[in-house]
């Protein structure tokens, strides 16, 4: 599972720097591409370590929340034309909420057929469902990007806020990798904070959980009427976990469930209206009525190049940062020699093996 959580920053990052994150990482991505394939960037982009290292080598804040924006908005100018085989969706605020329409105008360009094209929409819209309603932590999703290859293979990239806590909190998934939306479908885990307690009804332990609620919303009224209406505390019945039925919920969703007859969580979750309330409402009625509980555990498990935008662990050296880019440039251009880039290969080839190890090592 895959999350990182990350002071809640705010402001801009400075046009010198950005620039120089854009010229710096478009060899960097190329690299990877041509050495590994696309397949083997939306892994990378997926593990929140990497994606965390690759922002601090290109000299962005060490832990704040403008990695993961300021990051993704650089990949999505190297990305942009497409001729790496991979393309970039969404971003933050409003931003996000034009995924849907640029991942048709990507999906597209790299001649993604319709049909990959909906399944791709389907993933980004059920992944920021997910991890704003089935996964109820305290953090409020206001950045989600989905990055997308030639065949079809997608990462999502999002992240929550807390601003009463001025935390940010990131999530990472790889579509190769979920099986199930709705089943511990987060592809890594990263947290400097404690976990804490949270509605997880994608946990494997919310199995009981997600049925209950699938049949509660199938049942309608009948069942939604046998639900007690005052505000109480599940704690008096199960001890020091605590539910509360929402005061205020979607009925028109429910109605919709009802009438839609979802087969299962995934259908549920995807029906248009079915928010945190709604969620909770199902959660409250599956325990109370059907005895089925809901899991409660937070789905929560660097490296510095050239400096910090914040000057942690030390300012950004121009000098050193330009002399990167140019050989960083001239290796992808083909300038130096065929024996300087073996040599640079074999680097790449060692560094690969050690991250494979150290992922399965988990």
């Amino acid at each position: 599972m895959g999350l990182a959580e990350l002071p809640l920053h705010g402001g801009r990052a400075p046009r010198w720097l950005f620039r120089r994150m854009v010229r710096l990482a478009r060899p960097i991505v190329t690299l990877v591409v041509e050495e590994y394939g696309t397949a083997e960037l939306l892994r990378r982009l997926a593990d929140p370590f990497w994606f965390q290292a690759l922002s601090l080598v290109l000299g962005y804040d060490w832990h704040s929340s403008g990695t993961t924006t300021v990051t993704t908005a650089v990949l999505r100018e190297v990305l942009a034309d497409g001729e790496l085989g991979v393309m970039v969706a969404g971003g933050k605020g409003r931003a996000s909420r034009r995924a849907p329409e640029e991942i048709r105008v990507g999906g597209e360009l790299l001649g993604l057929s319709d049909s990959k094209i909906e399944e791709l929409i389907r993933s980004s819209r059920l992944s920021a469902k997910v991890d704003n309603a089935a996964l109820q932590d305290g953090f409020s999703l206001y950045h989600h990007a989905i990055f997308f290859d030639s065949s079809g293979r997608w990462t999502v990239v999002q992240q929550g806020m807390m601003p009463e806590r001025r935390l940010a909190r990131r999530y990472h998934w790889y579509g190769p990798s979920v099986g199930s939306f709705v089943r511990e479908p987060h592809f890594g885990i990263a947290s400097d904070a404690p976990p804490g307690r949270a509605l997880n009804m994608v946990a494997l332990e919310s199995e009981g959980a997600r049925r209950a609620s699938v049949d509660a919303a199938r049942e309608g009224p009948r069942i939604l009427s046998s639900a007690p209406r005052e505000q109480r505390l599940l704690s008096e019945y199960f001890g020091e976990r605590v539910l509360r039925m929402p005061w205020k919920v979607n009925w028109d969703a429910l109605r919709r469930l009802y009438e839609f007859q979802p087969r299962n969580y995934e259908e549920l979750l995807g029906i248009r209206g079915v928010g945190p309330a709604t969620v909770r409402a199902l959660a409250y009625i599956a325990e109370v009525v059907y005895g089925e509980e809901p899991s409660w555990r937070d789905p929560v498990k660097f490296s510095f190049a050239l400096g910090g935008k914040d000057g942690v662990p030390r300012p950004i050296n121009l000098k050193t940062y330009e002399e990167t880019i140019t050989f960083m440039e001239e290796l992808v251009s083909d300038a130096l020699g065929k024996e300087v880039k073996e040599k640079f290969r074999n680097l790449f080839k060692r560094i690969n093996i050690y991250y494979t190890i150290k992922n399965n090592s988990f």
